[in-house]
């Protein structure tokens, strides 16, 4: 690593063991200096240090020292003036050992269930009760019920066609997966969608593992309902605990994405907690946010370096 100078006065101190780690992730290197330039003039003196800069990321840890008081909306607040994405951690900063990581929105760019409702007419009406789940103004086992409810009569087909033709990864998705997973990390798709797409998505990006809801279908068309428990905003939860259990994996060690606020409680429960490209509610519990880059950032928060990430 590069120490990137930070002038006088700057650097004077050592970091504690329990003080925070801030990453910054950027996709202009002089954007770092400004936004170092914001934390120190709002008291937050420290050191910088410079990670090599990977296919148009530029990214660097920043230490604060002494005692400093730098809780999460304090830092989103520094940081909102510029296009850095960052994530905000006390201790050590580690490789998180399970990748738990939401589908819709987030390792892919579409909700499929939205996307499912434009063949049969309906994506407008959907795609709002969608809108209002994911902002946390609906509680999502009802959202999920009234939906499905409404593609009831529509041919299973669709749902090949949907993948085919609407499904595709984010910038970085595989990119992190497979870096994760070629460096000894469980990585598990854990979705409010469906398992026809998540047994796909999951295969597609790399993923170890996959849960999701299941559509009922019957004579070849949907029947409006979804079959079993729902795994919704607690299921999602649960599942991170007990792939911790199932994998002997301390909390600390997990890094949980999502982008909306069913979301929330698997994102509040990891190490690591990533807001990616997020609605408020989860914004407000996650320790790190994703706005500007792609899901690449999230090796950067983990200290991994460029010439680490698989690609192929």
């Amino acid at each position: 690593m590069l120490y990137l100078p930070l002038g006088a006065g700057r650097g004077g101190g050592q970091s504690r063991k329990m003080s925070p780690t801030l990453s910054l992730v950027t996709g202009a290197s002089a954007t770092l200096s400004h936004a170092i330039d914001q934390l120190e003039s709002a008291g937050l003196a420290g050191r910088a240090t410079l990670l090599p800069a990977g296919e148009g990321l530029f990214g660097c840890e920043y230490i604060p020292a002494g005692d400093v008081s730098a809780d999460r909306d304090h830092v989103a607040a520094l940081l909102a003036p510029f296009a850095v994405d960052w994530a905000l951690r006390r201790g050590a900063k580690r490789r998180a050992r399970l990748l738990v990581a939401d589908m819709d929105s987030t390792v892919i760019s579409v909700e499929c269930l939205d996307e499912l409702a434009d063949y049969s007419g309906k994506k407008a009406e959907i795609a709002a009760i969608t809108e209002e789940a994911m902002q946390g103004r609906l509680e999502f086992g009802q959202a999920l019920h009234a939906r499905v409810a409404m593609l009831a009569g529509l041919d299973e087909s669709a749902l090949e066609t949907c993948f085919s033709e609407r499904v595709r990864l984010n910038p970085g998705a595989r990119v992190l997966v497979h870096t994760m997973a070629a460096h000894g990390a469980h990585c598990a798709l854990v979705s409010g969608g469906f398992t026809f797409f998540t047994q796909r998505v999951a295969a597609l990006a790399g993923f170890h593992s996959h849960r999701g809801n299941l559509l009922g279908i019957s004579g070849g068309r949907l029947t409006g309902a979804v079959e079993g428990p729902i795994l919704g905003r607690a299921a999602k939860s649960e599942a991170l605990g007990e792939l911790s259990l199932q994998f002997s994996i301390d909390p600390v060690d997990i890094m949980a994405i999502g982008d909306g606020a069913n979301d929330a409680d698997m994102v509040a429960a990891a190490g690591l907690g990533i807001a990616f490209y997020a609605k408020p509610a989860l914004e407000q519990v996650a320790n790190a946010r994703i706005r500007h880059t792609d899901l690449r950032a999230a090796l950067f928060f983990q200290g991994y370096r460029p010439e680490d990430f698989v690609t192929g």
